[in-house]
C-alpha cells in the first residue's frame, strides 16, 4: 500500500424528512446569504425547492435563485452564477440536485471567492484554488459523488473541452442525503447514476497496486451498487435500494476506494471526450466506452480483472485469462441490462463515427499529443485511439 493523505470533511445528514434539517445545517456551517444552484426540472416540480425555501425563510437566511443547470454542466452557465454571487453578496452556495448541480455550485463558489479569477483558469490549471466560499449540497440523484468528492467537472462549449478539478476546497460542508428525494428520477437517470458509482470505483480498483483492504471495501461497494441498481430499477421508490445507492455514490468518490493506490480514470477520461463532443450523459458515456477500454488493458494485468471476476461478479472456474474476459463480459452485460449503451452504436447521442471524428477525438483525448492517461496501463494516443476504433465498431 502506498502513503496516502485521506481528507473528508463533508458532514453527512442522511435519511428521510432531512431536507427540512437544511437551514439548521447551512447556518452551522457559516451561511447567511444563500445562493441556490439547481437545474430547473423535478426540484421544482416536486416541491423540493419551496420546501428549502420555506425552510431558510423560517430561519431568517436570506437567500437567491439560480437555476438552469445542466447534465454536463457549462463554463457559462457557472460563470453567469459567479456574477449572480456576486450581485447577491453570496456567503454559501446551496448545490440541488445531482452532480451538475452541485459541480456548478464548486464553481461559483471559487468564483465567488476569486472575484478578480476567470474562474476556467482553475480548470486549465494556469491558476490555483487557494480559497472559495463553504458549499452545501441536498442531493436527489446517487450518481456523481460530488456531495462528497474533492472533484468537479466543467464544460466549456466555446473549445468543446470538459476538464475535471481536483483540490479539497472543493469538498462540500455539509450535504443533506434523503433517498426519497431520488423518487421522481426517469429510470434511464437511475441507470445513468448506477454507472457512475460503479465507475468510479472501477477508475480506482483497477491500478497496479493491490491493497488488500482496500480492495476489499471497493468489491463490498461494487456488489451492493449492483444488486441495488437491479432493485432500484424495477421500483423506483424502494427505499432500501435507494438507500443503499445514494450512500454508495458518496463512498465511491470520496477517495476511500482507492486508497494506497494510483487511480487510473482512464475511462472517465475517454468519457469525457464523449461527453464534449455530443453532450452525452456522464453515465452513459462511461458505459459506452467500458468494454472497450477493458479489453485492451486487461492482458496489462489479467490476474486483477480475474479477482474482479470472483470477488464482484462470483465467478469460478478457468484459466485466469477466461475468469478476467468473463468479469468483463458480465459487467458489460448488467450495463445492457439497465438500458445503458455499451458501444457508440448504442448510444442515441453518439452513434457510429468517422475515422477522422475518432483521430480527432483521441488528439483531444490526449490534450493534443501533451498527456498520456490512465495507471492500470499507461495509454498514449495511439492506444486512446485503437479504444475509440473498438467501441465504435
Amino acid at each position: 500500500m502506498e502513503k496516502f493523505c485521506f481528507y473528508c470533511p463533508t458532514e453527512i445528514i442522511f435519511g428521510r424528512g432531512t431536507e427540512e434539517q437544511t437551514a439548521v445545517y447551512v447556518r452551522k456551517h457559516g451561511g447567511h446569504r444563500v445562493l441556490l444552484v439547481y437545474g430547473g426540472g423535478s426540484v421544482v416540480k416536486s416541491g423540493l425547492l419551496d420546501r428549502i425555501r420555506r425552510n431558510l425563510e423560517q430561519h431568517q437566511i436570506a437567500y437567491s435563485l439560480f437555476g438552469g443547470a445542466r447534465a454536463n454542466p457549462t463554463l457559462q452557465h457557472a460563470r453567469e452564477g459567479v456574477a449572480a454571487g456576486l450581485a447577491f453578496q453570496a456567503d454559501f452556495i446551496l448545490g440541488i440536485g445531482g452532480g451538475s448541480a452541485i459541480d456548478t455550485a464548486k464553481a461559483i463558489a471559487h468564483g465567488v471567492a476569486n472575484p478578480e479569477t476567470d474562474i476556467w483558469n482553475f480548470w486549465d490549471g494556469s491558476q490555483t484554488v487557494q480559497k472559495s466560499l463553504p458549499v452545501g449540497a441536498v442531493l436527489t440523484i446517487p450518481a456523481a459523488g460530488s456531495e462528497t468528492s474533492s472533484s468537479a467537472v466543467l464544460t466549456n462549449t466555446e473549445v468543446s473541452r470538459k476538464k475535471g478539478l481536483s483540490t479539497d476546497l472543493n469538498r462540500p460542508v455539509m450535504a443533506i442525503m434523503n433517498p426519497e428525494l431520488t423518487y421522481t428520477l426517469p429510470p434511464y437517470q437511475v441507470a445513468c447514476g448506477i454507472t457512475d458509482i460503479m465507475m468510479h470505483t472501477l477508475d480506482r480498483y483497477f491500478n497496479p497496486i493491490d491493497n488488500e483492504i482496500t480492495d476489499a471495501i471497493a468489491e463490498a461497494l461494487l456488489r451492493t451498487t449492483i444488486a441495488s441498481g437491479r432493485a432500484a430499477m424495477q421500483d423506483s421508490h424502494d427505499y432500501a435500494a435507494m438507500s443503499e445507492l445514494m450512500w454508495a455514490g458518496s463512498l465511491s468518490h470520496n477517495g476511500l476506494t482507492g486508497l494506497g493506490g494510483q487511480a487510473d480514470f482512464a475511462v472517465h477520461q475517454l468519457g469525457h471526450e464523449l461527453s464534449a463532443a455530443f453532450d452525452t450523459a456522464h453515465g452513459a458515456s462511461l458505459a459506452t466506452i467500458w468494454d472497450a477500454w477493458a479489453r485492451y488493458v486487461c492482458p496489462a494485468k489479467p490476474s486483477r480483472f480475474a479477482r474482479y471476476a470472483r470477488n464482484v461478479w462470483g465467478l469460478t472456474g478457468g484459466s485466469v485469462e477466461e475468469l478476467a474476459l468473463a468479469g468483463i463480459e458480465k459487467t458489460v452485460a448488467y450495463f445492457a441490462a439497465i438500458g445503458m449503451p455499451t458501444r457508440f452504436a448504442e448510444n442515441r447521442d453518439v452513434g457510429i463515427q468517422s475515422e477522422s471524428t475518432l483521430q480527432q477525438l483521441a488528439y483531444r483525448c490526449s490534450f493534443e499529443h501533451t498527456r498520456t492517461i490512465g495507471s492500470f496501463r499507461i495509454l498514449d494516443e495511439d492506444d486512446i485511439l485503437q479504444i475509440y476504433r473498438t467501441a465504435n465498431s
